[in-house]
């Protein structure tokens, strides 16, 4: 398995935000991960990436913990967090060569990362403009690229469509289903037509614990809609819980 949660769990103030999740995801396999706003979807992905400790429960990425083996983690997996920012004073392509750098690639082995990346995400206009003046769909065009740059086998994609117009949208969506093929790619929306059309599984997460993990085909309608499923397991869920 090249994602693996066993038991996942992180509170704040007191409040449980993931309470005890367990999945895994082998090659060759997109993996939605689906929920209403504040389910715990984020705080999730944070934990099997390494950029949030787990209360309890471990994450291994290809086969690595997280939590004791971090660098090695980290070099197989390519990270898309929500909404990401920073480095707004720099070029796009400084940024790649930052991120390649930090990653080892040097010389020819740099521009050759950087290239694909660029050429992947769509980035070729934008390569030398500055990271503070692009728009919020060229800024994640750039942190995208910056997640594929090393060809990871493994990745971990927050709202990747987040800012993008239609056409870019398209292009993305080709990408992923193309890298799919030969990755692990857990990746949460908002948009269930896009889940629709790119995921094998879906994993839906509500109140902090997973209410579904199936195959698509089993969880959407007779048209291939997700909706009323959705609805159900997530309205579900809210009942149970409220007082």
């Amino acid at each position: 398995m090249l994602i693996e949660a066993h038991e996942l769990t992180k509170s704040f103030r007191g409040r449980a935000a993931v309470a005890g999740i367990s999945f895994a995801l082998g090659a060759g396999t997109i993996v939605g991960f689906l929920g209403a706003n504040g389910a715990g979807k984020s705080t999730t992905m944070r934990m099997l990436a390494g950029y949030l400790g787990a209360d309890s429960g471990t994450a291994r990425i290809a086969g690595f913990d997280v939590a004791r083996a971090p660098l090695e983690a980290r070099r197989r997996l390519g990270y898309l967090p929500e909404a990401a920012a920073g480095f707004a004073e720099l070029t796009v392509r400084e940024l790649l060569t930052f991120v390649g750098e930090a990653r080892g690639f040097r010389g020819a082995d740099l521009a050759r990362a950087i290239e694909r990346a660029a050429e992947l995400t769509g980035l070729a206009a934008a390569m030398d403009r500055i990271m503070g003046t692009l728009s919020k769909g060229w800024r994640q065009r750039a942190w995208l690229a910056q997640a594929v740059l090393h060809d990871p086998p493994v990745l971990i994609l927050d709202e990747p469509t987040d800012g993008l117009d239609p056409l870019q949208k398209a292009h993305l969506r080709c990408v992923l289903t193309e890298m799919g093929r030969s990755k692990a790619i857990l990746m949460s929306t908002h948009i269930l037509e896009e889940a629709e059309q790119l995921c094998d599984r879906l994993i839906v997460i509500a109140a902090g614990r997973i209410v579904a993990d199936a195959p698509r085909a089993e969880l959407a309608d007779g048209n291939g809609r997700l909706a009323p499923a959705f609805a159900r397991l997530v309205a579900g869920e809210a009942e149970q819980g409220a007082p």
